[in-house]
């Protein structure tokens, strides 16, 4: 059961990672906390739904279809609700923030509109089968998600390190002012930064219907808290500290709903956010700042 217990862990974990990872890459870039993103995760799920439960298409086309639409959200979410805040004289810092989560209000009241607000099911076929190693089983479908999980991290953390539009996102992440003087173009930059942390948010989600054969619209709030408390768990802006975080996170709960008693399964994130915060407020894997320190 423990070993059962742990694949689930990490399983759940690896959907986790991947939604706090869009967090990062916004919070790096922009400075600023996307409430937005769990609805647009929770959009990607309902994406799934259509394609696969009501047209009957092929899981593969419910990927191309949410990173489509979760692409498309993403450019007006920068586009509208960001943008023509940036860089504005008199305007708080906190007019990004609740800009965010206004378009997060509208995406749930949207939702609950055209789906209602019950669960959705999510039909793959992969659902049901297993693989029996001794005592142990392995469902296919937790393969499935963990090798796109990881796969989509390899790919991330290459694309930042390697690639010349990833040095400049780290650049703008760095400092807007002094890359956009060193010739990145910071608009584009962050315009992109954006689509891709969409883009991870619909396809989370759709590994979340995979995983649980069912979405809702109140799925997004859940899951956008449980995001903010990966990247404070792991370190703000730290793409290795949300990826550390998500699977921790992921074990913590699972072993919860094993072991102790299921209704406190969500609470396990702020317990978390409050210890953190109490004993290493810079997060697992963040740096402490000058200003920290005094």
């Amino acid at each position: 059961m423990l070993i059962e217990q742990l694949i689930n862990g990490i399983t759940l974990g690896s959907i986790y990672a991947i939604v706090a990872l869009g967090f990062t890459l916004v919070f790096g870039v922009l400075g600023i906390i996307n409430m937005a993103h769990g609805e647009i995760f929770m959009i990607g799920a309902f994406i799934g739904v259509l394609m696969t439960s009501v047209f009957g298409m092929p899981l593969w086309v419910a990927f191309i279809g949410a990173i489509a639409v979760t692409a498309i959200l993403g450019y007006m979410l920068e586009r509208i609700a960001l943008r023509p805040l940036r860089g504005k004289q008199g305007v708080s810092h906190l007019a990004p923030l609740i800009s965010t989560i206004g378009v997060s209000i509208v995406l749930e009241n949207l939702s609950h509109h055209i789906f209602g607000a019950g669960n959705q099911p999510f039909r793959n076929a992969f659902s049901e089968i297993q693989f029996q190693i001794g005592s142990i089983t392995i469902y296919l479908v937790q393969i499935i998600i963990f090798v796109i999980s990881v796969a989509l991290m390899i790919v991330l953390s290459y694309w930042l390190s390697k690639t010349k539009a990833g040095k400049a996102l780290r650049a703008t992440a760095e400092n807007l002012e002094t890359a956009s003087l060193l010739g990145v173009n910071t608009k584009r930059t962050i315009t992109t930064t954006v689509i891709i942390a969409s883009v991870l948010g619909g396809i989370a989600g759709i590994l979340v219907g995979m995983a649980f054969n069912s979405v809702n619209p109140q799925m997004g709030l859940s899951m956008g808290l449980k995001g903010l408390a990966i990247i404070i768990l792991g370190g703000m802006g730290n793409v290795k500290g949300a990826m550390a975080g998500g699977l921790l996170l992921g074990v913590a709960e699972t072993g919860i709903v094993a072991y102790g008693d299921s209704g406190y399964r969500d609470a396990v994130a702020f317990i978390t956010i409050i210890f953190i915060l109490l004993l290493r407020p810079q997060g697992i894997f963040g740096k402490k700042t000058a200003e920290a320190g005094r």
